[in-house]
């Protein structure tokens, strides 16, 4: 990204999470270190010092407390040292920093740990819990939590699930062998299954394969389908219903950002919960969520081959959703 100074003057700005393999920088309260490289800037547009240049970046979540991360030696040099509050600028420099340390609200809700070994690590996420670190989430992320946990300060996610959606996601435990994991998905060597309930259409036959282009919509937050060649890939299955709701297994070919949130809002099925399809709802900050309205989407089940054991492996969720309730009866509709 590029970052503009007072003056008027704009430079490159690199930053990104730090390879713990190449930082001396430690894991702290399970968040690992970001490492950010301070653009070359001509002597007379120089910040003042790294903090009022750092506060230029007030604008993106927990931006304002740099001041707070200085203090207390949560911003590093290149060799793993404290800055102080007063440290010069030095443009080229690189430094690590950590995210934001306050407390958050709790998600009311545990995840488990369904496998581990040596190499792999499979958690059943809740819903409403991030994956990593994220906006306003950082302690209350899926990772930090299992960092905490086990104490594997090396644990990254090779695939992710929406904050809003339930289930199974795989971590690699060690860096060695974390691309022979993630390539299990770049290369669709894994048959994911997804659970969903949504609304019955009787003239809807099922099973079905839906296909479609999908491409960012009118906000960054939205897809949504497009003429062109199909690049999304989702097999559907009616498992059962209930008065006016239904269960549907589906299984997604592809991968594609809320690929099965669009299909089923495309088929006039929109997942129940769905904040987000058909209707974009605004944002709610983590202390104000209703924790009574999940979206109805679990990643049920992963089954793939290990590439470092070879042994067959089919993990399922342990998780169920539960049938919607009318608020009028508070009883299954």
């Amino acid at each position: 990204m590029r970052v503009t100074g007072p003056g008027g003057w704009s430079a490159p700005c690199v930053w990104r999470a730090a390879r713990p393999d190449v930082l001396r920088a430690p894991t702290v309260r399970g968040v690992g270190p970001s490492v950010m490289q301070l653009p070359r800037v001509d002597s007379a547009e120089k910040p003042a010092n790294l903090l009022s240049f750092l506060e230029l970046f007030a604008h993106i979540p927990y931006g304002q407390s740099w001041f707070f991360r200085l203090k207390n030696g949560l911003v590093l040099d290149e060799n793993a040292a404290p800055l102080p509050v007063d440290a010069p600028y030095i443009g080229g420099q690189r430094i690590t920093y950590y995210r934001d340390m306050g407390e958050e609200p709790r998600v009311p809700f545990e995840e488990t740990i369904i496998y581990q070994d040596a190499h792999l690590l499979v958690a059943d996420k809740p819903h409403f819990l991030p994956v990593s670190p994220t906006g306003r989430y950082v302690q209350e992320t899926l990772l930090v939590r299992l960092k905490r946990r086990t104490g594997l300060d090396d644990l990254a996610p090779v695939h992710r699930l929406d904050r809003d959606t339930a289930g199974l996601v795989m971590f690699s435990v060690q860096p060695q062998t974390r691309n022979a994991y993630a390539a299990l998905f770049r290369e669709r060597r894994v048959h994911k299954t997804y659970q969903a309930i949504a609304p019955f259409r009787a003239d809807l036959a099922f099973p079905r394969t839906h296909t479609s282009r999908l491409a960012e919509g009118a906000s960054f937050m939205q897809m949504q389908e497009v003429a062109g060649v199909a690049n999304s890939e989702t097999r559907m299955q009616l498992v059962a219903q209930h008065g006016s709701f239904a269960r549907y297994q589906l299984e997604p070919v592809t991968g594609r950002r809320h690929q099965l949130r669009v299909h089923m809002h495309a088929l006039g099925v929109p997942i129940v919960g769905d904040q987000i399809y058909p209707v974009l709802s605004p944002e709610t900050a983590p202390e104000d969520l209703d924790y009574s309205r999940p979206l109805l989407l679990l990643g049920q089940a992963l089954e793939f081959e290990d590439p470092v054991t070879r042994r067959e492996q089919r993990l399922v969720s342990e998780r169920k959703l539960d049938w919607p309730y009318t608020p009028a009866s508070n009883s299954p509709t």
